[in-house]
């Protein structure tokens, strides 16, 4: 007699609290294990998690879809006659160690590169940074994590003295009573985060939009802005200059708690209104309502994402609206402030703990001696063994093959992310030796001669940093296939074939215990955070500095990060794009998300369900253009850049404006947007020019 469906139920096993393994928000969920041969876990809404209340958006929902043994690697995979095959672990483990040492035997140590992820988790990615540096001895690791707020990061440590995307959590957002978003399509990139918009306005506040697209998330805005590609810093410097002619900077605030004022008043007050209409596009009655909603409000914020940051002005260009948030005193205080919306699952932690060029663990500087002191000291190690900085993430992808000669890749895939991607992927194809960890055979893996299958989100335990600071906990659901290693693990054996028995741990808990030492004392300080913690109270915010303390939700409310306590204007001006329209490419193209798929695509690609959402590129461009080049909504389009072309579909819409073409990023093939962009890079934070590069745009026939 089969269970009654009561029964069913109650014998089905418990769903474990765990976190999405896509965007920075980190979206509390359950994972149920299947049930049964031929079926997957189940993702399950976790209202109680403060941050989403249970909502997901579809990547989330079927994020259990690539835990799927027929989507994903289940072995190890090692080249012979120019083809991937199946190999035994010990067989890959050895061949990988062996092609590193051989390459740094023949080369020198700098000959070894290390190429991560902000997706690894707080353990791996401290775990990776002290392997290139201690195990492989190389300066040569940096991630893909460069590519995603490293220009907001650099300019909230030029202005405030520390980094933290959000330096207050989100529910902040929905209570302040002015949010100016730049270059953010939360609509789409963060769905579950919209909500606080949403509440925003509902509570009487006003929200600002800039952004050349009248993206879903424009329409949600009491005005939005549309500027030239590349034009946000001359916005920001226009409603500065307004801010001051009309007489609303906040003296007081600007005395008591910042420095730098009168050089910044100086730049800003070369930026007239008519000049930054001719610049940026924008109607100078539109610039001026902007500075009265802003002004007006008793706190205010702004918000900025990959927009105005992956330029190669970007840190100066976060610098200016850093700049009009101190000046007009909304800075600093509650409810108010400048913040970063981290875009991958783990950009904030991922760059806090070692695996950036110039970073150790705790935020503190490579260069620092009395950083490397401290960190060597919890390693074992002799500070003076400690290579110094490296090749930040787009100049070390450019050295492969030449000075660089092997690399190790984990939880990236630059084929496809990585700008100017047909020059990265030759400059791949002409290492020595490429090993490549990951969860699918992804574009990268794809050229390895080494590929080694690893754990994901919902089969391994770790901490992760969202975009709040919050630490969290990923809670192990389910058991990986027999043959599939963490990345804890392939370190572990990478480092023991380099004669390192002890150091490298695989129990993530046992790594987590020594990142809480090194960080010690460290800007990112996690000393006070422990599993437990983190269990009990939903996360903890850094800084943490004992077990005592009750971690620093908001932070600078009372002094600013800086040896004397104040924020610091930085003086930046307008300066054009390092490509801007000609007669040979007369038109702008950005790039960004859609709302069903996430990064690269490799592995949001791979769900059914995400496919048939969004099955392919795109290039949305205006009806204008559209007529003057011959082509309607469906037929194929060829965009054309200095570096390459890419052909897809047009999406004709008057969203977007008529010099400037969108293309999203997700898909490899003759569709790859990044083939088209620019590696421009930022002086100071080295981010790479993907949001604008000029292009030609022209019909491409049919198939």
């Amino acid at each position: 007699m089969s269970a009654s469906p009561q029964a069913a139920v109650q014998d089905r096993p418990a769903a474990v609290d765990t976190h999405c393994p896509y965007c920075a928000l980190q979206c509390g969920m359950g994972v149920r294990p299947a049930t049964g041969p031929g079926t997957v876990p189940e993702v399950v809404e976790r209202p109680a998690f403060p941050v989403n209340q249970g909502a997901l958006c579809g990547k989330g929902r079927t994020a259990a879809a690539v835990l799927d043994p027929r989507l994903r690697l289940t072995r190890p995979l090692v080249r012979r006659d120019g083809e991937l095959v199946p190999a035994g672990w010990d067989e890959a483990l050895d061949r990988a160690a062996e092609g590193l040492a051989r390459v740094r035997d023949a080369h020198g140590a700098d000959a070894v590169g290390v190429f991560g992820g902000g997706g690894l988790t707080n353990e791996k990615a401290y775990a990776l940074g002290k392997f290139a540096r201690v195990a492989l001895a190389t300066s040569q690791i940096d991630y893909n994590g460069r590519f995603c707020m490293s220009s907001a990061a650099a300019a909230h440590q030029r202005a405030f003295g520390l980094d933290r995307g959000l330096p207050f959590p989100l529910e902040d957002v929905a209570r302040t009573g002015c949010v100016i978003l730049v270059g953010s399509n939360l609509a789409e990139t963060m769905p579950p985060a919209l909500r606080y918009l949403r509440e925003l306005r509902e509570n009487g506040g006003r929200l600002i939009v800039v952004d050349p697209r009248r993206t879903r998330t424009a329409e949600q805005a009491d005005l939005h802005l549309a500027p030239r590609p590349g034009t946000d810093l001359a916005l920001a410097l226009g409603m500065l200059h307004l801010v001051v002619a009309d007489g609303r900077v906040d003296d007081g605030f600007v005395a008591d708690r910042t420095s730098g004022w009168p050089e910044a008043r100086a730049a800003a007050m070369a930026h007239w209104p008519e000049l930054v209409e001719r610049i940026t596009g924008v109607p100078l009655p539109s610039i001026r309502e902007a500075v009265r909603l802003f002004c007006d409000a008793d706190s205010a914020m702004v918000l900025t994402a990959r927009g105005p940051e992956q330029q190669s002005k970007g840190t100066d260009t976060v610098g200016a609206w850093i700049n009009l948030c101190l000046a007009t005193g909304h800075a600093g205080r509650p409810l108010s402030g400048y913040g970063c919306l981290t875009g991958q699952g783990n950009g904030q932690g991922g760059r806090e703990h070692g695996q950036k060029a110039d970073q150790l663990p705790g935020y503190r500087r490579l260069a620092d001696p009395g950083a490397r002191a401290h960190v060597a000291g919890v390693w074992g190690v002799a500070p003076e063994t400690l290579p110094g900085p490296g090749r930040s993430a787009y100049e070390l992808l450019d050295a492969l093959g030449g000075e660089v000669r092997s690399l190790l890749v984990m939880g990236s895939n630059p084929v496809v992310s990585a700008p100017r991607a047909a020059h990265v992927a030759e400059r791949l194809a002409a290492l020595d030796f490429l090993v490549v960890a990951d969860v699918v055979l992804s574009e990268t893996a794809a050229l390895a001669d080494v590929v080694l299958p690893v754990t994901q989100w919902a089969e391994e335990t770790g901490t992760v940093t969202n975009l709040e600071g919050r630490v969290l906990l990923r809670r192990r659901a389910v058991d990986p296939p027999p043959e599939v290693r963490s990345d804890l693990a392939v370190l572990h054996g990478l480092a023991r074939r380099s004669g390192h028995e002890k150091g490298f741990p695989t129990d993530p808990e046992e790594v987590f215990e020594e990142l809480r030492r090194a960080s010690a004392g460290g800007p990112a300080d996690y000393s006070g955070i422990s599993y437990r913690r983190i269990a009990e109270e939903d996360g903890v915010f850094w800084p943490c500095p004992g077990e005592d303390h009750p971690g620093t939700r908001r932070l600078f409310l009372d002094r600013f990060a800086t040896e004397d306590g104040r924020a610091r204007f930085v003086p930046v001006t307008h300066r054009p794009a390092a490509e801007e329209p000609d007669a040979e490419y007369p038109v702008y193209l950005t790039t960004g998300r859609v709302v069903a798929h996430y990064q690269s695509g490799a592995q949001t690609r791979r769900v059914a369900e995400l496919n048939a959402a969004a099955p392919g590129p795109f290039v949305e461009l205006h009806p204008r253009l559209a007529e003057r080049i011959g082509v309607a909504d469906g037929e194929r389009v060829a965009v054309t850049s200095r570096r390459g072309r890419a052909v897809a579909p047009a999406r004709v819409s008057r969203d977007i404006r008529p010099d400037t073409v969108f293309m999203p990023f997700h898909w490899p093939g003759e569709g790859r947007a990044n083939t088209l962009t620019n590696p421009a890079l930022d002086p100071t934070s080295r981010m790479p020019e993907f949001k604008l590069c000029a292009v030609r745009v022209e019909a491409a026939g049919r198939d």
